[in-house]
């Protein structure tokens, strides 16, 4: 199992409903978009250049705010 798979999954297993793609910038680069949401109404959304480092700062942001439980 893939690092980006593990978090994914501790995410889930956190009852956070997750998701991630990919999208253009006004540059033109691919960008990729992070999202996590539970249903107390908290929210984060993140992005990155890469799909493992908007996964891996998704769960960052989860982690520094104390909402990772």
């Amino acid at each position: 199992m893939k690092y980006g798979e593990v978090v994914a999954d501790n995410l889930t297993k956190a009852g956070w409903s997750w998701g991630c793609v990919s999208a253009i910038d006004s540059n033109g680069r691919t960008i990729w978009i992070a999202d996590a949401h539970r249903g107390d109404g908290k929210r984060f959304v993140v992005h990155a250049d890469e799909k493992l480092t908007a996964v891996l700062e998704l769960e960052a942001a989860i982690r520094a705010c104390g909402k990772f439980s």
